[in-house]
């Protein structure tokens, strides 16, 4: 509301002399007297004496304090802000002179019964016997100044007359000296929180004109907030807005007044208490879930909805109150009236919903109660959406709760950043400019930085550097931190990569020596012969590795033996890894802290040891390896007919790559020369081994087929791979990596073991298996994709998994874009879907839970990969431990969660980094070989950009409409769930209309791939459509 307003009454006895207006309030009693006159019911009357009597008997238990907790926890207030009134006020959606009168009456019960307790517990001490005077005043003293500042003993709420001398005054000033400090804060708190930086100043300017004179407001003298006087008198509707509170305000000593010009604004709020937080989630009116802050538009930050619905929006950075990607936090939602409309399925645009009212938008306005739990305010959202969905406009939207972070409940993201540094003259710091726009701006102290960053800080504009973020002041929008590291020049791979794994917390460094103590001394290391003598020797059989050309860390091997009754012995074979990595010892820490490989696109970070991971442990071929084997009898279509576990002893027989293999597959009668294969063991010839993936092929495919027609789901994304130098490591090409049956091949035999080793560990332990778990899609998201689906005219089920598997096995088209299609619509279908997670058997209650939803089976685990994934290890020892062949387990369901809880957020982050790493090498593949021009896809339109599939080399790219070159104007319309985009060209001739280009899901359009002006990055274009069809 404009403070410039004139108000509707003029009311004489505030006209001070000098044209300084001054604010009375009445007496307490006549402040009584008018809430009572609101109420005259005899029956309110006796209920507020009751009130009363309560409070005074509830204060002699309990003091003072737990009488004002009490109220504040009834009013739900934060711990943080209960010493704060005004800023209980401060949301904007809540002040104003008709939500204060709308509220008068309860707040001036409020006050009234806190006014009633302390009056009655200071009369209880005048009364009690032995009590000096002394004591008696000092008592309320306290009241005046606990915890509750703001509210003060009856004494000192009376307020002096237009006549009191100025000396009597002057000496209340000198005792109220600490109340008035903290009233002054308080009230400045207040209205920085509620108003701009430029009219603060404007006001300050102002105020210190009025103010020469030295005279505060009575009330103020008297160390009152101003916020409580207008409750208590009754007069609310005489302040306007915030400015009328600041002009109440004198800034007369910066020094005492943390409010004053002199003073630094709070920021952000102050979190909550760790009891008011364990309070409000018990209560359900807080939420707590991982923050996830979109990278394309960092203002953007969501949390999971506790019903799986539509994501909890967090809007903006203040919103986000210091709280980073990745972290667990704990949220409030905010008033109704502050929730999205959002307009978008691929992207959270909404407006307020007072905007959408504006707009037409149909919107009950349903009042909030303050004690209004999560659940009844998720009911209120889908009856929202429920009556907008009956509204055919093609602006309405679904109705998203927003919310705030009031703690964080654990810091799971690095604090470590890659970026910049900007020199700042005349500041005892530099600025820090992360890379990751996600993260805030940093002061770091100049000493941290290099000798010559003063007079040469030119010289650095483009050198990377590592900053630990070391603290986030509420009251600046930067954060503090301190340089840990140059990296090298922007744009380089290396000191680009080493920031990439220091920000997402990737331990790349060297195995310490207690580490590598764990590790056998003699080498080469031979089997001891006690070990033999307790496994099962398979080295004669023909067991062989298939894997990716460069691999080192050979994990499994196959074997594939006929029988004379026509079916086949099949076995997997895994190395033992859990044999060399001793529970409790340091390498079982490191690896266990580490808990997973990372794969880069030049390099592996590992897991283990090298000497372990690429030696000792890995099934290389002619070498004798201690494996963990499944063996199944197993019918030619598929059918297991017996299964073995145990532990044994192999030698493979030669390392296939994955092209070896398909090689085989697709040539079934050829004969293979030694030359065309890597060394093979004599003992086995080539025919044998081409006969034994040929075999496996068949069972696989059997075997795969019916795991889709039970029901299992598959969803490929196309991947990127280089082709690097191998000296300089540098890319030289790229291509979009081939899923073939060779890879299938494996892929099945692997799958079979984990279902079968899920199986026994939960059957013999079931409060302590670790096993893997894929959550349904959100049913939200699921119905939303139907109905656009529907809308373009695809026929999908999204009813199962298994229905949509055999929706997308169905060719969308028999044109040559029918490939790109069904890639688009399966990135469509991958955004409902879930994380798989690992956890512990014991902490789900319910196994139903339990289910593997893309595989479709009822049990899943990972026993495949132990070189590089720690929750294998844990799957191997459990796994032994259930066939009395190795040691006892000494875990508890706690301990074997929290680790399934710490690889799930390592194995997230790998993903990531694998990502970043995939960007990066493109990247300088776009800037050495660019600029590059391709056809792509629609996958996604927003309202003023869309998202392309560029098919030549499968990457998914953003195009800003703003940003097009040649582009007149644009225009976005949604039609139910179908969004499209108008773009108008300007004509290549003045005389001739603008070029109408119409975007929606699956139009093609020309790009052209350019190298950004940031390092590393590349941009894409959009080409005027000349010669393309939509």
């Amino acid at each position: 509301m404009d403070s410039s307003r004139p108000p509707k009454r003029t009311n004489p006895r505030r006209e001070a002399k000098g044209g300084q207006s001054e604010f009375k309030a009445p007496g307490r009693k006549d402040a009584y007297a008018r809430l009572l006159s609101q109420h005259r019911s005899s029956t309110f009357t006796k209920f507020l004496e009751q009130y009363a009597k309560e409070s005074s008997l509830l204060r002699e238990d309990n003091g003072p304090h737990t009488l004002l907790q009490a109220q504040s926890d009834k009013m739900s207030i934060p711990q943080g802000k209960r010493d704060l009134v005004p800023n209980h006020l401060s949301d904007s959606s809540d002040f104003s002179p008709s939500s204060l009168k709308d509220k008068g009456d309860e707040s001036s019960l409020s006050l009234y019964m806190v006014k009633l307790s302390i009056q009655n517990a200071q009369q209880d001490s005048e009364r009690k016997p032995g009590v000096s005077e002394k004591n008696r005043k000092a008592q309320r003293r306290d009241t005046a100044t606990s915890q509750d500042g703001d509210i003060e003993s009856g004494e000192e709420l009376s307020s002096f007359g237009p006549n009191d001398s100025r000396k009597h005054q002057r000496q209340r000033k000198k005792n109220k000296d600490t109340s008035k400090e903290t009233v002054s804060k308080d009230i400045s708190q207040f209205v920085e929180n509620t108003q701009d930086k430029a009219n603060l100043n404007q006001l300050e300017q102002e105020d210190t004109k009025k103010t020469k004179n030295n005279n505060l407001p009575k009330q103020l003298e008297a160390g009152k907030p101003i916020a409580l006087i207008a409750k208590c008198s009754g007069d609310s509707h005489n302040f306007k807005s915030p400015h009328d509170l600041k002009k109440l305000q004198k800034p007369t000593d910066k020094n005492k007044n943390n409010g004053g010009r002199g003073s630094r604004k709070q920021v952000f709020e102050p979190y909550m208490t760790s009891e008011d937080v364990s309070r409000g989630l018990k209560r359900g009116e807080l939420i707590q879930g991982q923050l996830r802050i979109n990278p394309k538009k960092y203002h953007d930050a969501f949390i999971p909805s506790p019903d799986d619905t539509r994501d909890i929006f967090l809007d903006g950075i203040i919103a986000r109150n210091r709280a980073l990607n990745g972290d667990i936090v704990v949220v409030q939602l905010l008033p109704r009236e502050q929730w999205k409309v959002v307009r978008s399925d691929t992207d959270c645009e909404g407006v307020s919903e007072a905007e959408a009212q504006k707009g037409n938008l149909i919107q009950k306005n349903i009042a909030q109660a303050p004690h209004t739990s999560v659940e009844d305010q998720r009911q209120f959202a889908s009856k929202d959406h429920l009556e907008n969905t009956s509204t055919s406009q093609s602006n309405s939207g679904a109705l998203q709760m927003t919310a705030k972070v009031v703690y964080i409940v654990e810091k799971k993201h690095s604090r470590a950043v890659t970026g910049s540094l900007k020199f700042l003259p005349d500041k005892p710091f530099a600025m820090f400019s992360p890379v990751d726009h996600r993260v805030p701006r940093i002061n770091v102290p100049l000493s941290d930085c290099p000798d010559d960053f003063i007079s040469r800080h030119d010289d650095y504009a483009n050198t990377l550097f590592i900053c630990r973020i070391t603290n986030c002041p509420a009251d600046s929008n930067f954060a503090e931190g301190r340089l840990a590291k140059t990296l090298g020049q922007a744009g380089e791979i290396e000191p680009e990569t080493e920031g990439i794994l220091t920000e997402y917390d990737v331990d790349f460094s060297d195995f310490s020596d207690n580490v590598l103590e764990c590790l056998p001394k003699n080498v080469p290391w031979n089997i001891p012969p006690e070990e033999m003598a307790k496994r099962k020797d398979l080295r004669k059989e023909c067991i062989f590795t298939i894997d990716p050309a460069t691999a080192r860390d050979l994990d499994d091997a196959l074997s594939c033996k006929p029988l004379p009754d026509g079916n086949f012995e099949v076995g997997v074979h895994i190395a033992d890894v859990s044999y060399f990595v001793e529970e409790g010892k340091a390498l079982d820490k490191t690896a266990s802290r580490r808990a997973t490989s990372v794969y880069l696109v030049q390099k592996v970070i590992p897991m283990l040891p090298r000497l372990l991971c690429e030696e000792l442990c890995s099934l290389n071929p002619l070498a004798d390896r201690l494996t963990f084997s499944v063996i199944w009898k197993i019918t030619p279509e598929g059918k297991i007919l017996s299964e073995w576990f145990g532990r044994s002893v192999i030698r493979s027989c030669v390392k296939l790559s994955y092209d070896h293999a398909q090689s085989m597959i697709e040539a079934p009668e050829k004969t293979f020369a030694a030359e065309e294969l890597p060394p093979v063991d004599p003992e086995h010839r080539i025919d044998m081994i081409h006969q034994a993936v040929l075999n496996l092929h068949s069972i696989a495919k059997n075997l795969r087929a019916q795991r889709f027609s039970g029901g299992a789901l598959r969803l490929d994304q196309l991947k990127l791979s280089f082709t690097l130098d191998k000296e300089t490591m540098m890319p030289q090409g790229c291509y979009i990596y081939q899923y073939r049956d060779s890879n299938k091949l494996v892929e099945e035999f692997m799958l079979l073991a984990n279902i079968a080793t899920a199986h026994r560990i939960y059957k013999c332990f079931p409060e302590l298996a670790l096993l893997r778990r894929h959550p349904p899609p959100k049913a939200k998201m699921v119905d939303e994709l139907q109905e656009l689906c529907d809308q373009l005219g695809i026929d999908i089920d999204l009813s199962s998994a298994g229905a949509l598997n055999k929706s997308l096995l169905s060719i969308l088209g028999n044109d040559e874009y029918s490939i790109a299609r069904k890639e688009v619509l399966t990135h469509m279908c991958s955004r409902p879907m879930q994380m798989a997670l690992y956890f512990c058997s014991g902490v789900l209650q319910e196994e139903k839970l339990f289910k593997h939803y893309a595989l479709n089976v009822p049990l899943y685990t990972h026993f495949t990969s132990p070189i590089r994934r720690y929750a294998d290890i844990i799957v191997h020892r459990l796994l032994a431990s259930s066939l009395n062949c190795g040691p006892k387990l000494a875990v508890s369901t706690e301990e074997v969660h929290k680790q399934a809880s710490h690889c799930n957020e390592k194995k997230t982050a790998s993903k990531r980094v694998q990502e970043l790493s995939s960007e990066l090498f493109f990247g300088v593949f776009v800037k050495d070989c660019g600029p590059l021009d391709s056809e792509a896809m629609v996958m996604a339109v927003l309202d003023q950009s869309f998202d392309v599939l560029v098919l030549r080399y499968g990457v998914q790219k953003r195009i800003y409409c703003k940003s097009v070159t040649g582009l007149a104007s644009f225009h976005h319309r949604k039609v139910g769930k179908k969004s499209e985009l108008t773009l108008l060209w300007t004509p290549e001739d003045p005389q001739e209309p603008p070029l109408e280009q119409v975007i929606s899901i699956f139009t093609r359009v020309e790009v052209q791939l350019k190298a950004d002006g940031v390092a590393m990055k590349c941009s894409t274009l959009l080409k005027r459509p000349n010669a393309i069809a939509p």
